[in-house]
């Protein structure tokens, strides 16, 4: 299985309960980096807020996950956030709920209600995007076979990231993982062709 979903645009949920407000961003990140940096302007932005929680879901084969209470009680924040990014299936998907306390506790369950269904209004305005885990591949040719290797490549789809033409020819580039046996086998008996597929 290597087709995937995630988010192109960064939704705004809301969700008020007692006075409370509980205000859930969304964005697409495939780093810690770009995670952190968000957190950072989040804070900056609602910097009067009592508590920026959060979850992500980043990576593809090897998928990473975090939720964070940042002070409320345990599992009743980061946990409902984390499990709306995973009922909808979706990787490299940061959200984070930032609450305006209004004077009045809410309870355990309170708070997991509201974490839950102002993280499911943003993603429920998300644009959903399918992505799919890549292999990446070179490929060493003779000009004599230029023709053939670009016909045989020309029926996959190939984000290519170098091509370069000396003495031989070297294409760079990224395969769906799933169609790594089929290139393969469509190269295997033409000459002068080394094909290597990276980890």
């Amino acid at each position: 299985m290597n087709e995937f979903f995630t988010i192109s645009n960064s939704p705004e949920g809301f969700y008020k309960e007692k006075g409370s407000k509980f205000i859930a961003r969304a964005y697409h990140v495939k780093t810690e980096e770009e995670i952190k940096e968000k957190l950072e302007e989040l804070r900056k932005e609602f910097y009067d807020a009592r508590h920026h929680c959060y979850a992500y879901i980043i990576g593809l084969k090897n998928q990473a996950f975090r939720a964070n209470d940042d002070g409320e009680p345990n599992h009743s924040a980061g946990d409902p956030i984390l499990g709306q990014i995973r009922s909808k299936n979706l990787t490299n998907t940061l959200v984070v709920v930032v609450r305006y306390f209004g004077g009045t506790k809410l309870g355990v369950g309170g708070l997991i209600n509201a974490y839950k269904v102002s993280t499911e209004d943003a993603l429920n305005q998300a644009t959903i995007e399918t992505v799919y885990s890549q292999t990446g591949f070179s490929i060493h040719f003779g000009y004599d076979v230029t023709a053939e290797v670009e016909r045989a490549l020309g029926e996959f789809d190939i984000v290519y990231l170098d091509k370069q033409y000396t003495d031989d020819c070297l294409f760079k580039g990224l395969l769906k993982d799933e169609d790594v046996p089929r290139l393969a086998k469509k190269l295997e008996l033409t000459k002068n062709v080394a094909l290597d597929f990276e980890d």
